[in-house]
């Protein structure tokens, strides 16, 4: 029998010299400090990842650690209480690993200028207790060849930090983190841990880079938005522009204002779930995502997108309509939810409302009356405000009616789908404004099925003018302050100072 042979455990860890913490009153100067701190240990662990790659060889283990910002106040000082963010609740130390300061340099400014401005209390950067993860290291678009691993006397996970799945979660965003006694607060809804998974698995998800999406993101259940997306972000560019700098689609194709075909070939395939970005230099364009059908697919994609930190994402589909009085092409705005998915019940219990956030319920509004030409009392002709069921089965139809119809009827529900009432709670959850303009497809409830023809017909008319609604609609909330977006109903009792 072959003898195995088990290498020395590794005693050396090589690390970046320390970082001298240091304290800054600007915020600009904080993230420019964070940028380098962040880039210098990156860097580290990519060299010393290409040399082991090269030889094979290590006899030690290499470590770098995520920036941390951190501040401390001793003061229940009166903020601006009108302010959703941009505060910490009550004296204390409070504190956030930061990861990928260039791609939220924007963010990262905005936030620690309210908190200057609030507290007036120096901001921190220092280096954190948290390792860097090898996977997250490496640059975008980065290969390593498969024969590395081959070369390797040691596995990978001897070598470098790993992703820590136990210590990545929600617990900040999803109010029941406890600190330790002694330990500070957070400073932040998400560690640069979370984020960087997140970061990854949008990559994977949508085949667009983290960089591409944008502040305001429509999510839909079919493929027909998307191509009407595709055509008018098309002509568009063809165009100018329109406000609009570029238009991405997957794999990163990029087609820029004033032009007419992108500078590079399509994927052969599509992801899971592929996102297509109108862009602007301030990132408040529109990103849409093709999530599919089905409660995971929402709350997967929203899972992720929720790190970036967007001002609003808003539902746009085809649902049943459950109302005799409605007819097929009719819009649905909910204002509430009947939640029946089930995928969020353990983040976010049932009984917990979801509050219809004003000012989204203005925009689409306003969106819906300007785009149709309708207004007031005629506008009920093609519109129904109420409350949303959202289900986890889609044969719903055929099981034993009294349970389901029973249930509809006594919530009053209007409307039912498999994705609207996912996307607003996590949007509750993560403190991202939502909201939900549905289409009516079909009539189960009566009987009101589209034959083929009718299908077609239906989609090309009601497609094109329901995604110019979602569309306006978002033009109208970027064109609010974001402190005046996001709203305070969806903060509780004890907040991050970060939105």
């Amino acid at each position: 029998m072959e003898k195995r042979i088990y290498p020395q455990p590794i005693q050396t860890i090589s690390s970046p010299e320390p970082f001298a913490r240091k304290s800054f009153m600007d915020a600009g100067e904080a993230v420019a400090a964070l940028k380098a701190l962040y880039e210098r240990n990156t860097g580290f662990l990519r060299q010393a990842f290409a040399e082991v790659a090269e030889t094979g060889e290590s006899d030690r283990r290499y470590r770098a650690y995520y920036p941390e910002i951190s501040l401390a106040t001793g003061s229940y000082a009166q903020i601006d209480t009108r302010l959703a963010y941009g505060h910490v609740a009550a004296p204390g130390v409070y504190t956030t690993t930061i990861t990928r300061p260039d791609l939220f340099d924007a963010y990262l400014t905005d936030q620690l200028g309210l908190v200057l401005r609030n507290h007036g209390v120096p901001i921190t950067v220092s280096e954190s207790e948290t390792p860097i993860p090898l996977h997250f290291a490496f640059l975008k678009d980065t290969y390593v060849e498969a024969s590395v691993a081959d070369r390797l006397k040691r596995p990978l996970r001897d070598l470098f930090d790993v992703p820590d799945l136990n210590s990545t979660d929600d617990d900040i965003a999803n109010g029941t983190y406890e600190a330790p006694p002694g330990e500070p607060l957070p400073l932040a809804p998400f560690t640069a841990q979370r984020i960087d998974y997140s970061l990854h698995r949008l990559a994977h998800y949508t085949a667009t880079t983290p960089d591409h999406f944008q502040n305001f993101v429509l999510f839909t259940n079919y493929q027909f938005y998307i191509d009407e997306f595709c055509a008018l972000a098309r002509e568009m560019m063809a165009e100018g522009g329109q406000g609009y700098t570029s238009f991405v689609e997957p794999g990163n194709v990029v087609t820029l204002a004033g032009e007419t075909s992108p500078s590079s070939t399509a994927p052969a395939r599509l992801p899971q779930m592929p996102a297509y970005h109108l862009t602007r230099d301030d990132h408040c364009g529109i990103t849409m995502v093709n999530i599919g059908v089905g409660p995971s697919n929402a709350k997967t994609i929203t899972d992720h997108i929720a790190v970036l930190r967007p001002h609003a994402w808003l539902m746009l589909g085809h649902c049943a309509g459950l109302r005799n009085t409605q007819a097929l092409g009719d819009y649905v705005l909910a204002h509430a939810y009947v939640r029946e998915d089930h995928v969020l019940d353990d983040d976010l219990p049932v009984w917990v409302p979801l509050p219809a956030l004003a000012e989204v319920q203005v925009a689409l509004q306003e969106a819906v009356a300007e785009i149709t030409g309708l207004s007031g009392y005629e506008l009920k002709r093609i519109m129904r405000t109420g409350t949303v069921a959202t289900i986890d089965n889609r044969n719903w139809e055929l099981r034993e009616q009294r349970g389901p119809v029973q249930r509809l009827s006594q919530s009053r529900a209007i409307a039912l789908d498999m994705e609207s009432a996912t996307i607003a709670a996590n949007g509750f959850r993560f403190r991202v404004p939502y909201g939900t303009l549905l289409c009516v497809s079909d009539k189960p409830l009566h009987g009101e099925l589209k034959l083929p023809g009718m299908a077609t017909e239906f989609y090309k008319r009601q497609v094109s003018q329901h995604l110019k609604i979602g569309m306006r609609a978002v033009e109208k909330l970027a064109a609010m302050p974001p402190e005046r977006l996001h709203s305070r109903k969806l903060r509780s009792f004890f907040e991050t100072a970060f939105q």
